[in-house]
């Protein structure tokens, strides 16, 4: 089975090479997929100094569609979704989350972070559907229509989908994990604000669940 990573980004200049770091060491992964979300600063030149394709976007598609050209280019019968904002993010976790996917436990597993920070913590530990940490078999992403259109609510199109389908997953716990907060990427003001986007984002997809399972 073929291994690929899909890793959307949005301005992620000053966290994407920490990512990029661990996933290009480990030698099980097959191939890494930056997709480039319109971003306006310097995600692109960052990205250029590791050996994974690039996709540059000419304009902002929101997650699910970056996501969605991900996989479209992707090679791999397993899929290793991660955000390109983590920190403290490594090998352990990575081989962790891949385990049950691989072993046949289950068709996805979800990372959850944990001992990382409390805001993250808590956030995950009450919607770990929210996640964007994960392992996903190939055939799952496929059930899933207009995914392109989910924006922030692919996650929780994944999970409903598994859910619905009875198809197994596993929450694997990321012991001393995080992830860079919109607050902190953007000053609280505006970065509440897009928080706010993506929740709304998300609560549109909960009553099209419908329309977006083959």
């Amino acid at each position: 089975m073929k291994i690929s990573t899909v890793i959307p980004a949005y301005n992620e200049e000053k966290t994407i090479g920490d990512v990029l770091s661990v996933v290009t060491s480990y030698s099980e992964i097959d191939e890494v997929i930056v997709v480039n979300d319109g971003s306006t600063d310097n995600t692109s030149e960052a990205v250029s100094k590791y050996p994974i394709k690039l996709i540059n976007l000419a304009e902002n598609l929101g997650k699910g569609g970056a996501m969605k050209i991900g996989v479209d280019n992707a090679k791999g019968d397993i899929i290793v979704f991660l955000d390109a904002d983590l920190i403290g993010f490594t090998v352990n976790h990575l081989e962790k989350m891949l385990l049950p996917v691989i072993s046949g436990e289950a068709q996805m597993s979800i990372g959850i972070f944990s001992n990382g920070r409390l805001a993250t913590d808590l956030a995950q530990l009450f919607s770990p559907y929210l996640s964007g940490q994960r392992v996903v078999r190939r055939q799952l992403i496929d059930g899933i229509n207009n995914m392109e259109l989910t924006r922030f609510g692919i996650e929780v199109a994944l999970t409903r989908y598994a859910r619905i389908n009875k198809i197994p997953y596993q929450n694997v716990e990321l012991e001393n994990m995080s992830h860079v907060m919109k607050e902190e990427k953007l000053g609280f003001i505006k970065g509440f604000r897009y928080r706010l986007q993506m929740y709304w984002e998300i609560l549109k997809v909960l009553p099209k669940r419908n329309s977006l399972l083959k």
